[in-house]
């Protein structure tokens, strides 16, 4: 309890209720109460099953596949929270759908993530608490606060004791998948202090999820080469990449990504690609039929605690990342 008596409250959708379970046990909360249903038209209901009135709620729901269910179970749950009466609400969305979405690539098209943080805000959201959003100016789409943390630290944390273990491991090499990545990829490389490379690439805006992959700016001949991207998604660019490094004289390669979408060929893609592992986080659910014995999952679930008691506090976020 605040001292000024906006009680803490977290909130799960049913997109990713194990990691809202997470973040309460990191917390030492109990979970609050909502029933969700549908009718038997396949109209979302949900009723919030304990007062909210002047609580600071925390709504987790990351608005991964099926993107558009998720999306609009989430507005549902802002609206009933808004006509409740609490105090504040915070939107903890750790994969936010639509990101891609940012710009027109040719006329006529939408720019969709504009659209969804305009709907977020009218159902009532004060502030948006995100991991790794795709491209930095989303934050920007939003007239609230906008905390847009990172999985960065985690994944090159992974990294430094797997590599501590591995004595006969050779000298790793941070690898950008394409131009876009590089500032993340330099960031990861700093962490690990060792050398960076980049996969420069060409990517087809007629057709979605294919790109070209052209050539490596940097040495990667007899290293450990890993990539760092924000998602992997039909898994097409990392997996084209590997082989390119493989190419190149790299003896292992990894990958590892904030969000793992795997949607379509993805698995099979990585099943058969020249990545020897895949380090993912959990702000995505994995289903046992994408699980592999190349995926690692690390949970970022308490980062996210740790930011959420912050913001209740009202202490600051940024300094975690300083």
């Amino acid at each position: 309890m605040r001292p000024f008596g906006h009680e803490l409250k977290v909130f799960s959708g049913t997109a990713h209720p194990a990691f809202a379970r997470r973040i309460c046990s990191e917390l030492g909360i109990e979970q609050s109460k909502t029933k969700h249903y549908r009718f038997s038209d396949g109209e979302i209901g949900l009723s919030i099953e304990e007062s909210v009135r002047g609580a600071d709620a925390f709504v987790i729901q990351p608005t991964c596949n099926p993107v558009n269910e998720n999306l609009v179970e989430l507005l549902i749950m802002l609206d009933a929270l808004k006509r409740a009466s609490a105090f504040r609400i915070n939107v903890v969305i750790p994969y936010f759908g639509y990101a891609r979405q940012d710009r027109k690539t040719k006329p006529r098209d939408p720019i969709s993530a504009k659209l969804v943080a305009n709907l977020l805000t009218e159902a009532g959201a004060d502030r948006v608490i995100s991991a790794d959003l795709h491209a930095g100016q989303l934050q920007g789409f939003f007239d609230i606060p906008v905390d847009n943390l990172t999985g960065i630290a985690l994944l090159a944390g992974y990294f430094r004791e797997v590599l501590a273990c591995d004595t006969e491991s050779s000298p790793p090499t941070i690898v950008a998948p394409d131009v876009g990545g590089v500032v993340r990829a330099r960031k990861f490389a700093g962490i690990l202090k060792t050398d960076l490379a980049v996969v420069d690439k060409r990517r087809s805006h007629e057709v979605a999820n294919l790109c070209e992959v052209m050539d490596v700016i940097g040495d990667v001949q007899g290293k450990t080469a890993i990539m760092v991207d924000d998602i992997i998604d039909t898994a097409g660019t990392i997996c084209n990449a590997a082989a390119l490094l493989k190419e190149r004289g790299a003896v292992k390669i990894f990958a590892c990504a904030t969000h793992g979408v795997l949607s379509g060929p993805a698995l099979e893609r990585l099943e058969h690609s020249a990545i020897d592992s895949v380090i993912l986080t959990d702000t995505i659910p994995l289903p046992e039929s994408k699980k592999s014995a190349k995926i690692v999952q690390l949970s970022i679930a308490p980062l996210f605690a740790e930011v959420i008691l912050r913001i209740h506090n009202d202490r600051s976020v940024s300094s975690l990342f300083d």
